[in-house]
């Protein structure tokens, strides 16, 4: 089995649509494009993967010509970021990138207010909207701090390390999602939305060729919701172990523990200092393939089962729902 996909809450494909039905948009085409259904926005509990939320998003940039998703005070035109991406890209540094890229968005989008700052042992950036307002979900804001730590991230080819990342809202019921987007240490009601990283990495140097920036822009937003190589040491080991794996069934913390040239103790040590364990990150790999197994309409139930290593369908339907909060049949029902 080769691991391509993994999940995220459908909190933000609510928060998308909601927004655009409010805006005047053509729900029934925007759930149509994106491989969406109402049974599925109306399950709080079910997780969506990452195509169907970027189809989404593609649709309403479209509709809407707005890479905002109609949150913002005024639209940020599509095509906005591609002018942006192509102009930093350019940049020799990180550094650069940080500095050109706020202040191309500060001259162009209204609806926003970036800066960068510089200080003696660590970077921040920090990101408002001017009327926060129509973004009561925080879908806009998660959404721009991502793309602000993904893509730079991308053109100096190496994960920048958050130290912290701020919000100015409560924690939201989502806040579970943050582990998987932003892995530091997240602060509630501050004073500004912002992220900070390590002074050092912004002498890196912009690695990336503008064919590769060209590919990158035609998969956008697909990349940023794809699960990022930026875990720690074990956790990454380990996930990289089942994601390769053609047996889930066989996968045993002995046989990984060998692989590694570790013990079995020393890998569950390591994993739990991590914050993880390997029955944690085994079942999230067996959830978000489940999740796209059961997209795919001509795969029995069954089957989608017997790849993920339950010999028993009541088992595999017993622990999806454990996942997910609702049966393998019901989830495949409620994308028809």
């Amino acid at each position: 089995m080769r691991y391509k996909h993994h999940s995220i809450s459908v909190h933000f494909a609510q928060g998308i649509v909601k927004r655009a039905i409010e805006q005047g948009l053509d729900e029934e085409k925007l759930l149509h494009e994106s491989g969406l259904s109402h049974a599925l926005l109306n399950n709080n509990e079910v997780r969506i993967t990452p195509e169907q939320l970027s189809r989404l998003m593609q649709s309403v940039w479209h509709s809407a010509d707005d890479e905002y998703l109609c949150f913002g005070s005024e639209p940020s035109r599509h095509g906005v970021f591609n002018l942006m991406a192509k102009q930093v890209s350019h940049s020799a540094s990180l550094r650069q990138v940080y500095r050109r890229g706020t202040r191309f968005y500060n001259l162009i989008a209204g609806a926003t207010k970036l800066k960068f700052e510089e200080r003696e042992k660590y970077a921040r950036f920090y990101l408002q909207l001017t009327k926060p307002e129509l973004d009561p979900e925080h879908v806009l804001i998660d959404f721009l701090l991502l793309l602000w730590h993904r893509f730079p991230s991308w053109l100096i080819g190496q994960r920048i390390p958050l130290r912290k990342i701020g919000f100015m809202h409560a924690k939201p019921a989502h806040h579970e999602e943050y582990r998987l987007m932003f892995p530091c240490e997240v602060v509630y009601q501050q004073e500004n939305n912002y992220f900070e990283f390590e002074h050092a990495i912004l002498s890196a140097a912009v690695v990336q060729t503008q064919q590769n920036l060209n590919d990158y822009l035609q998969r956008c937003p697909l990349d940023w919701f794809k699960r990022q190589s930026y875990f720690p040491v074990y956790t990454r080991k380990v996930l990289n172990y089942l994601e390769t794996t053609d047996d889930m069934s066989a996968v045993s913390m002995l046989d990984l523990a060998m692989q590694l040239h570790t013990t079995i103790r020393t890998l569950r040590r390591k994993l739990l200092e991590e914050g993880t364990s390997f029955q944690e990150l085994k079942d999230s790999v067996r959830r978000d393939e489940a999740i796209h197994y059961l997209s795919q309409p001509d795969m029995a139930i069954s089957q989608v089962g017997r790849l993920l290593g339950f010999t028993e369908a009541a088992t595999f339907t017993r622990a999806f729902k454990s996942w997910t909060g609702v049966a393998p049949s019901t989830y495949r029902k409620s994308k028809i």
